[in-house]
């Protein structure tokens, strides 16, 4: 045990260990509250004065949530030993985050955006103090746990920072190797002399490998045999990186260098994240100083990404998820045009559903007034282009090139390592199975809502279908009764021909109807069959158990792991532990080559099948889609067709109706055996009345076929 007049703490409880310094968790001997205590030894006060101090200033000047809070500066009772008393972080430090292998291929990207946005306010603050770290990286992002579960980052160990605006050099060389800068580590690891001075951009460069890192699970710059077997073409790397690439890795002794312009596809970011940061990581991971972005333009990026908002999208016929990130402020307008930079789906062939509903989006609304959405219940895209859509589906890369070949001799340090990867492959695999699994379920459910949407369409269309046909009936009565009307009246009177020729018209009219109302009994036929089989796959995903099966491989392999871990510790084995160690990496072996099974047999096969299902179905549904527009369009040129009728017979009753216009000639030689005048005059009164009577049905017809918005047809699709 060791202590200062306030604190205790045992030597055992070490949290970390540096050249110049340990940092155990120690506790206030009054309060019991845990704090870290970092304990200098006697290489530290090897140091100027001035650097051995600059520490405990440095703390005292900085308060921020990002940075790890110095409480108090104690001396040990024996040795007299300085002590900083700092902020205890329970959770470790980022590089314990990414050396857990759920984390092998990166951060979740909800995880890494708080990593982000942690680092950037820290690293704000510090050059608002005039102050540069100049040893950034994960090990010193320490990591706690806030009271609504969500991670806080904080930044730790000041002992190489020091203050220095931005126009100013510094020439003292500082920092861990793989996150050093070019010119830093020419000087401090490769011990070469130069005259170079370094500024406070070597902290953009330690902090743009820290981001990959954080982003991919491994370090951008990898020489073969790793960083620190192989320092020269480490070096050969960072400093012949071509502008714009982000990474470059060695595969081969003597090979040649792969460069990198993208994250790779293994990377848990999605598209939309990665185009905001890969120009930020391209812009901080330049070699010349000079070229180098200034902190003023990384606060305004990373800000940039910071402040926008995710809008999740899945397309239907592509089978594929997007996050689209963007700012609040921003309209539909430019939705659209984002959703197309990432699907090629051009804005106005853009339709979209949410929740089993059309979702309709108002070009000037505001995107913080959209729907919230999350990745398992996103915005469901639908292209309304006739072209058909290529299906992309989940890409990735094949898990099975992810887990390491376990070889039969034992060897403690490489057998825990192997073990390490292999848990890292099975929880890729995993995650890869449930993002499977989640597009399955996407595209049945996307697929029920569209069906239903049609399904509804369809009794639309019958129902105007049937309120063109009421119309028709009627006009087909007025027609007749028009007719004998028309005969019946004096021949001066009729005006020109036509009134027979509208009863052609109304009969084509009547087939066409006729027609429609045959297909669409025949789609909703069709849209139930499709439905019936949807039902059944989505009753088959819920009953599927692969995911369940790859988890207890699992948690058997992370059982192996930790076993191996301890393992690991022990100088040599003993002849029992040694035959236990062999069986349980044989039964690792097994429980890697299960969860394979288990991905290629189930999973991929039955996402496959379910993408060539969707592809038919889709098809036909788009087709059925077409089909009733252009079925909702001829039933309006009914429409249009009946109004041009009624006007028509409106005109010959207008002439009709108006009896000082008859010719009324004299009739031929016989006389009449009553009175003409007194005969004529009660049968034009009938007559009349009875055209009013028609008169009154056509204008009840207008009416309807109004309601019926049969003015103008809408044109075909």
């Amino acid at each position: 045990m060791q202590s200062t007049p306030n604190y205790l703490w045992s030597t055992e409880d070490l949290l970390g260990q540096g050249a110049t310094a340990s940092v155990y968790k120690a506790r206030n001997k009054k309060s019991g509250e845990l704090v870290a205590v970092k304990v200098f030894n006697n290489a530290s006060y090897l140091r100027p004065q001035e650097v051995q101090m600059r520490e405990f200033e440095m703390l005292r000047k900085l308060n921020h949530k990002n940075i790890v809070k110095l409480f108090a500066v104690e001396e040990t009772g024996s040795s007299k030993q300085k002590v900083l008393v700092m902020e205890y972080c329970s959770s470790g430090s980022l590089l314990s985050v990414l050396e857990d292998p759920a984390n092998a291929f990166g951060l979740a990207e909800s995880e890494f955006l708080i990593v982000l946005q942690c680092v950037v306010a820290g690293m704000n603050h510090l050059r608002e103090n005039g102050v540069v770290h100049r040893d950034i990286k994960p090990g010193n992002i320490m990591r706690l746990v806030g009271e609504d579960g969500q991670s806080i980052y904080k930044l730790t160990d000041f002992g190489a920072a020091r203050e220095l605006e931005d126009h100013e050099k510094f020439v003292s060389v500082y920092g861990t190797e793989e996150y050093l800068h070019p010119d830093v580590y020419e000087r401090a690891v490769l011990r070469k002399p130069q005259q170079k001075v370094f500024g406070v951009t070597v902290d953009l460069w330690s902090i743009g490998v820290t981001f990959y890192h954080a982003a991919t699970g491994s370090l951008p710059f990898l020489p073969f045999g790793g960083p620190r077997r192989n320092k020269e073409i480490m070096y050969k790397i960072t400093t012949e990186k071509p502008p714009g690439a982000i990474a470059g890795i060695q595969r081969q002794e003597n090979g040649n260098i792969e460069w990198s312009y993208e994250l790779p596809i293994t990377c848990r970011l999605s598209v939309g994240l990665k185009d905001q940061l890969i120009p930020i990581l391209a812009n901080i991971l330049e070699v010349d100083q000079e070229k180098c972005w200034g902190f003023d333009q990384f606060f305004a990026g990373t800000n940039d990404i910071l402040h926008r908002m995710v809008v999740d999208v899945f397309s239907l016929q592509q089978a594929s998820s997007h996050r689209i990130y963007i700012h609040s402020y921003n309209t539909t307008t430019k939705f659209l045009d984002a959703v197309f930079k990432q699907t090629n789906i051009v804005p106005h062939h853009q339709e979209y559903f949410f929740e089993g509903h059309l979702y309709e989006l108002d070009p000037n609304l505001q995107a913080h007034n959209f729907c919230k959405t999350t990745e398992s219940s996103p915005l469901t895209l639908l292209s309304t282009s006739e072209q058909p859509e290529d299906v992309v589906g989940v890409q990735y890369r094949d898990p099975a090139l992810e887990f390491p070949k376990l070889v039969p001799r034992v060897d403690v340090v490489a057998d825990c390592s192997a073990a390490k990867s292999a848990v890292g492959a099975a929880h890729q695999t995993l995650r890869l199975g449930q993002r499977l699994r989640r597009g399955r379920e996407l595209l049945a459910r996307g697929l029920h809502w569209l069906i239903g949407n049609l399904r509804t369409e369809c009794s639309r269309i019958l129902e105007q279908r049937r309120g063109a046909h009421s119309v028709l009936a009627c006009l087909q009565l007025t027609q007749g009764r028009t007719h004998l009307l028309y005969e019946a009246a004096p021949a001066g009177s009729r005006g020109p021909a036509g009134v027979d020729v509208l009863r052609t018209r109304l009969q084509r009219v009547e087939e066409e109807l006729s027609q429609c109302s045959h297909s669409i009994f025949d789609f909703q036929g069709a849209l139930d069959g499709i439905l019936a089989e949807l039902v059944k796959d989505r009753q088959q995903v819920h009953e599927d158990k692969s995911i369940q099966q790859i988890e207890c491989c699992l948690q058997k392999m992370q059982v192996i792991y930790k076993q191996f871990k301890k393992a690991r510790t022990c100088l040599r084995l003993g002849y029992n532990e040694e035959q236990i160690h062999k069986l349980d990496k044989l039964h690792l072996g097994n429980l890697a080559r299960r969860v394979l099974s288990i991905f290629q047999n189930d999973c991929v096969q039955q996402y496959q099948e379910a993408l060539a299902l969707h592809s038919s179905r889709m098809r036909k549904v788009c087709e059925i889609k077409r089909h009733l527009k252009r079925l909702s369009n001829r039933i309006s040129s009914c429409s249009v067709e009946m109004m041009e009728c009624q006007e028509c017979l409106q005109a010959a009753l207008d002439r009709l109706l108006q009896p000082e216009k008859w010719d009324l000639a004299p009739a031929p030689p016989e006389p009449p055996p009553v009175p003409l005048g007194q005969e004529m005059a009660l049968r034009m009164q009938e007559l009349l009345e009875q055209l009013r009577s028609v008169s009154c049905d056509l204008q009840l017809n207008n009416s309807i076929i109004e309601r019926l918005g049969g003015a103008a047809p809408t044109p075909p699709v």
